[in-house]
């Protein structure tokens, strides 16, 4: 069975689906991770849905940011952002299956040696502690208070972890790592202003949360989407899949083989950014 690993798709569903085709994606046989921000951005979040649903257990997603915000959306705990394209999305018929099955995706996972996020990992957090502090989240978005909880979720602070964290702070940490984080301090404090810089565009203090030193994930291979200014970066330790598809990027496929040393990069270019408009996120 092959495993890919897919980067930020955003709504731009015609290159997913050429990017399938590319790699003759069969789901009897093939499964496929994606690594987050499914919609939103690109003009066919709704079909980006209605593909992954289709695919059952073939397809695992990971909840990103833009995925967050649609469920946000959906009970008024947040505004609608100048270039959303959730419209669609929210006015389907089938709206209610939709957001039931995107609140029930997970915010991390590992699988063939490695750890797939949609953002980032704290220094201070191990593999085994990330999916146990995912999980946590993911049991209050599953569950029936999660609508509460959308209205508690945003927020830049508290901006650093402690394990003595409780409630509301505690998970709203947890969900800014992992699908918000970019820099942060040695000690792991976060930062969020800084969205459209490469890794070596660091603010003063701050640096990539993959180049902390001591990062206790350092020996693990970690996977993830959310920052299209990085391109395509592969490492031994780490794969960066967001290619920017929907800025007129690529939308990327790293296919796994039986450990985390064997991958095979697929691409395929995507046109969606000169129909729908705009800049980088």
């Amino acid at each position: 069975m092959a495993l890919y690993l897919i980067g930020d798709v955003q709504g731009c569903d015609q290159a997913l689906g050429r990017l399938l085709a590319r790699i003759a994606f069969s789901p009897s046989r093939d499964r496929l991770v994606l690594l987050g921000d499914l919609v939103n951005r690109g003009p066919q979040s709704l079909a980006v849905l209605r593909r992954l649903m289709a695919l059952g257990g073939a397809a695992d997603c990971l909840l990103g940011n833009h995925d967050l915000h649609l469920l946000a959306l959906a009970q008024g705990a947040r505004a609608p952002h100048h270039g959303d394209t959730l419209a669609e999305v929210l006015a389907a018929p089938e709206r209610a299956a939709l957001l039931d099955w995107l609140r029930q995706r997970p915010l991390a996972m590992h699988e063939r040696g490695v750890l797939m996020v949609h953002a980032g990992v704290l220094p201070q957090w191990t593999a085994g502690q990330t999916l146990q502090l995912a999980a946590e989240v993911q049991n209050v978005l599953r569950g029936p208070d999660w609508a509460a909880f959308m209205h508690q979720m945003y927020g830049n602070q508290p901006d650093c972890w402690h394990d003595g964290l409780q409630g509301a702070e505690r998970l709203r940490v947890i969900v800014n790592a992992l699908t918000r984080l970019r820099f942060c301090s040695a000690t792991g404090r976060m930062e969020f202003a800084t969205k459209d810089r490469a890794a070596d565009g660091a603010p003063p203090g701050y640096l990539p949360w993959f180049d902390v030193p001591a990062r206790r994930t350092a020996q693990q291979v970690v996977a993830f989407g959310h920052w299209s200014a990085l391109g395509w970066i592969e490492r031994p330790d780490l794969i960066s899949l967001d290619t920017g598809c929907v800025w007129g990027g690529h939308l990327s496929a790293v296919r796994l083989g039986a450990n985390a040393g064997e991958r095979e990069l697929i691409q395929v270019r995507c046109g969606q950014a000169a129909e729908h408009g705009g800049s980088a996120k």
